[in-house]
């Protein structure tokens, strides 16, 4: 009996071992050689919790998912909160602008779930999701272009700076953005890009100095012809692509992988396109199929 206990805790410590932490998954997205995909869960996979919330970060990390996307908002005392609307009438049992309610008011809210249900889920802090994360999952902080300040003074004071992708302004230049912002070398960083506009290649090209930026392309027809230069754009840098819904990505999303299972047509697309990250609102399904194709560990 003893052998058999001592044998289950060495395959135990085995497994354990070779797991990557966050901070290695996301150094692995900038290795050539690395050819896994990771999956981002949209709004913390809202289809099974409430979108943003805290029990959806802890439900991504449980199921093992690579990245939880969230948004943010500023309370009017100037506390970052996550939420993805200007309103919380959407999301919650109250209504109006986040920015109209301390945060004391903001935290007697309940969020609802995706049925419109009223939980018992509060409204969480940035802070609180960056505490839950840490040495767990990354995290891509969206919305939060107007607050890099307050996002950049969460992250060094929760020491996850190194797990968390931090969206900036669409479309920007790199040296515009240093120019209007102080962001720490340390950071890394997306960019939002339309690959409908004229200068889409010159603003990616341009975050090619920037060793620690991901290039998220967006696209509601597949033919613009900048999209035709994403494999060759992911020698240098990493591409996230969204599976979300048509007007991101030419109608290779997920409804089409799931519901009309067209998976090859849709995933698949996505991932000839060089993506090292896709985001997507079904991170379990997308997970099977990626390791059925062997791009996910």
């Amino acid at each position: 009996m003893k052998s058999i206990t001592l044998f289950i805790a060495l395959i135990s410590f085995v497994f354990v071992s070779k797991a990557q932490t966050p901070q290695q998954k996301l150094a692995s997205l900038f290795d050539q050689n690395n050819k896994e995909i990771l999956v981002a869960a949209h709004r913390g996979d809202w289809r099974n919790e409430p979108e943003n919330s805290l029990r959806g970060l802890l439900n991504c990390i449980q199921k093992g998912i690579d990245i939880v996307e969230l948004d943010l908002k500023l309370t009017k005392d100037s506390v970052l909160v996550v939420m993805h609307d200007n309103t919380i009438d959407r999301t919650t049992n109250a209504k109006g602008k986040v920015s109209d309610y301390t945060f004391e008011q903001i935290k007697t809210f309940r969020l609802k779930n995706g049925l419109g249900r009223v939980t018992t889920n509060p409204i969480p802090t940035f802070l609180e999701m960056m505490e839950a994360a840490k040495g767990k999952i990354l995290i891509n902080v969206d919305k939060g272009n107007t607050y890099l300040p307050q996002v950049f003074k969460v992250l060094k004071q929760t020491g996850t700076m190194d797990q968390a992708i931090v969206n900036v302004n669409d479309n920007m230049p790199y040296d515009q953005l240093k120019a209007e912002n102080n962001i720490p070398e340390n950071a890394y960083l997306m960019v939002v890009v339309g690959m409908k506009n004229d200068n889409a290649l010159a603003v990616i090209s341009s975050y090619k100095a920037n060793k620690k930026v991901i290039i998220q392309p967006i696209f509601d027809q597949d033919n613009y012809p900048a999209i035709r230069e994403l494999p060759k754009i992911s020698k240098d840098q990493v591409i996230w692509l969204n599976s979300l819904w048509p007007s991101l990505n030419g109608g290779h999303d997920d409804d089409t992988a799931i519901e009309e299972n067209k998976k090859d047509e849709s995933w698949g697309w996505l991932i000839d396109q060089k993506a090292r990250v896709l985001q997507t609102d079904r991170p379990v399904d997308l997970i099977f199929y990626l390791k059925a194709r062997k791009l996910h560990k």
